[in-house]
């Protein structure tokens, strides 16, 4: 089989995870190949996320490995038995891979949590919302590349509203609402929307206002995502020249306690939502 040309984010987890089971086992890349019968070279490939690999090699590596983590060892066997070609495929070639990526890493969550002090999350915003803000980032793309961008980002909405939706809760600053990234109708329409979505049991907003006190995480944007099980969780942060997929165990561990302290911060959900409903009757 030859060589993935580009590997996805998720493709390339797997590749990493089984690397860190061979390196705590205390094993070189030569001598776990030798336990498959395969060629060192191959083996790098698994390692790499270039090639796929069976869930069973994945079971006998782990076995090798004295891997008694029974749980992760399912998890991974599945990540690498898995053939979904979701709904995200379809960009494949037309939009940028990280598009494709966090829709892939979105689709396959326990739960999302999500943290916006600039722009409504991408999962939670309107059609309009979404052209507005890629058209005033990007004012040089043509239409024939404005709009499967929207267009994504519209059917990442997906995962809240599909049977089995996952749990979503995002820890929105009041800045997010309040700024207009089109006219007064676009955000009318947005914060109906947002209201719409949290009658949903899955979705949970909570507000922070421009008033607490003690807030320095002004700055904080952030997708947590749960893994089938907690080593797997990944965090997906937007950097200024793209985004980031956040893995390592000690950077999860900050990024939870990160979540914790700004839900802290914020309005109940009750309470958020009467605080979006004043906003609406502001506009």
């Amino acid at each position: 089989m030859p060589a993935r040309i580009q590997p996805t984010a998720r493709q390339l987890r797997l590749g990493a995870e089984l690397r860190k089971l061979r390196e705590t086992a205390g094993l070189s890349s030569r001598e776990a190949a030798g336990l498959l019968s395969v060629a060192p070279a191959q083996m790098s490939q698994f390692e790499a996320g270039n090639a796929g690999i069976t869930g069973e090699r994945v079971r006998r590596l782990a076995a090798h490995y004295a891997c008694t983590d029974m749980e992760l060892i399912e998890a991974l066997a599945a990540m690498a038995m898995d053939r979904t070609r979701g709904w995200w495929e379809q960009y494949r070639g037309v939009l940028p891979p990280p598009f494709l990526d966090l829709a892939e890493l979105e689709h396959h969550a326990t739960f999302i949590q999500e943290i916006a002090t600039a722009h409504v999350p991408g999962v939670l915003q309107t059609e309009d919302y979404a052209r507005a803000v890629f058209a005033y980032w990007r004012p040089d793309l043509p239409e024939s590349e404005l709009e499967p961008r929207v267009e994504h980002r519209g059917s990442r909405r997906l995962v809240l509203t599909r049977e089995g939706a996952v749990p979503y809760t995002a820890v929105l600053h009041e800045s997010v609402l309040r700024t207009r990234v089109a006219d007064r109708r676009v955000a009318r329409a947005q914060l109906e929307e947002i209201l719409s979505l949290v009658e949903r049991a899955n979705v949970t907003v909570r507000l922070i206002p421009f008033d607490v006190d003690g807030f320095g995480g002004a700055s904080t944007a952030l997708i947590y995502a749960g893994g089938s099980v907690p080593a797997l969780d990944t965090v997906h942060r937007d950097m200024p020249y793209g985004s980031a997929f956040v893995d390592a165990a000690a950077q999860l561990a900050s990024m939870r306690m990160l979540f914790r302290r700004v839900e802290e911060a914020s309005l109940d959900p009750v309470r958020s939502t009467e605080f979006i409903h004043h906003l609406l009757k502001e506009l």
